[in-house]
């Protein structure tokens, strides 16, 4: 038994995560190599390794002849006799070729097919492993940082997390841990090239359903995710068990589900609502925390004409417009958030057909919204800021659509 090759091709097989097929192909390959360097071809040397001992025989085959016209493949018959007594004219004779005789420029190269194949076989493992966990997240360490892009070390591999994939403000310094999710695999002669985010809406998802069992098991579904990243992200949920809160399942008890992944977003924000195949209460939901007098939608424009309370406005647009601009994303819809004094002085308006059963006068006392746990205070958001955004048009409509970098000029009445 050949031990000491019995050992090397464990270790290759457990380290590099390289077949033994391989392996003894690619031994094959270089010793067939070694003997054309040596004898000039390779077309009649075998080789066949033991798979169980690794015990190999390297041997050429050539033709009895009368008259050798090609030492390399022919032999005469007195010769053949040596080896083989049974031996004949026009049949063939094996001979055994001693590995040790080859000279050391044969030996190099057959060093260098074993090490080139190595280096294949590893680089296509690692491809393997992580082109099945494209649009998974992964666990990496902050390895160095090049320039604005930040290399991220996933064990065997490396991974690129450039600058437009990372969240603005957040800081990530070398040894540090830090999940990201991998959003392409590209196999390249140099080995493989992952790209990973820190912004993509996905890797929240991904979170909570290793957070989140409910989740994880198809119990509670993420119906959409609307996310700025670094700041707030909105989640819709639903229940596909009517004993099941989809809302407290993704929240946790005493919030520690939900608090676990904002830990892991560095302190970002957010929000869970309940989704709805009704859009109109699906788009109350979204504009949580602030309160909604009625809301309007027409399906075929995917529009929807939203009445606050005069003193919800503000949070129901939130600061430079988030809060209605997240709540567009999340629904599909384009929101048009008016208050009631502007939706009294609209043409055309008629109370009754935004009330809805469940409001009455007075039910949305002014200061109920300091209560709501979501980090409001009188005063921080002045009425009419959200002319400012560039997003909201005229009594406060948000898109879905992204931001424009260029400056919109303001138009106030």
């Amino acid at each position: 038994m050949n031990t000491e090759l019995k050992e090397a091709l464990d270790i290759l097989e457990k380290e590099k995560d390289i077949s033994r097929d391989t392996l003894f192909e690619a031994i094959e390959n270089s010793l067939i190599t070694a003997c054309r360097n040596n004898y000039g071809r390779s077309e009649n040397i075998h080789v066949t390794i033991d798979r169980e001992t690794c015990d190999y025989i390297v041997y050429v085959e050539k033709t009895v002849v009368e008259e050798v016209l090609d030492k390399n493949t022919e032999i005469t018959l007195e010769e053949a006799k040596k080896i083989d007594e049974n031996a004949e004219l026009g049949g063939t004779v094996r001979i055994d070729v001693d590995s040790k005789d080859f000279g050391r420029i044969a030996t190099q190269n057959a060093k260098n097919v074993i090490l080139q194949k190595i280096r294949e076989e590893e680089r296509n493992s690692v491809y393997n492993k992580f082109a099945g966990k494209a649009r998974d997240v992964v666990t990496g360490v902050v390895q160095r940082i090049n320039g604005r892009n930040i290399s991220i070390n996933l064990g065997k591999a490396d991974a690129l997390l450039s600058e437009n994939e990372q969240v603005k403000g957040e800081i990530l310094r070398p040894t540090e841990r830090v999940k990201v999710y991998i959003l392409e695999v590209k196999n390249t002669p140099r080995g493989p090239r992952i790209l990973v985010s820190r912004t993509h809406p996905e890797l929240v998802k991904r979170l909570f359903e290793s957070e989140v069992t409910e989740v994880a098991d198809g119990t509670v579904e993420i119906k959409s995710i609307s996310r700025e990243a670094g700041s707030r992200t909105k989640i819709a949920v639903y229940s596909n068990n009517s004993d099941v809160d989809a809302v407290g399942a993704c929240v946790g008890m005493n919030g520690t589900r939900v608090n676990a992944i904002v830990d892991e977003l560095k302190g970002e924000k957010i929000d869970i609502v309940n989704w709805d195949e009704n859009a109109a209460i699906f788009i109350e939901n979204a504009l949580s925390p602030a309160k909604v007098v009625s809301v309007i939608v027409d399906p075929d424009e995917k529009t929807a004409k939203v009445v606050v309370p005069d003193y919800q406005l503000s949070l129901a647009i939130g600061k430079e417009g988030q809060n209605a601009r997240l709540a567009a994303r999340l629904t599909g819809y384009k929101i048009d958030i008016k208050n009631e004094t502007q939706a009294k002085d609209a043409p055309g308006f008629r109370m009754e057909d935004y009330l809805t059963d469940d409001y009455e006068e007075g039910e949305y006392e002014e200061g109920e919204y300091e209560e709501d746990g979501y980090g409001y205070e009188e005063g921080e958001y002045e009425e009419g800021g959200y002319e400012e955004d560039p997003e909201m048009t005229e009594g406060g409509e948000a898109s879905d659509e992204e931001p424009s970098e260029e400056e919109v000029p303001v138009e106030t009445e």
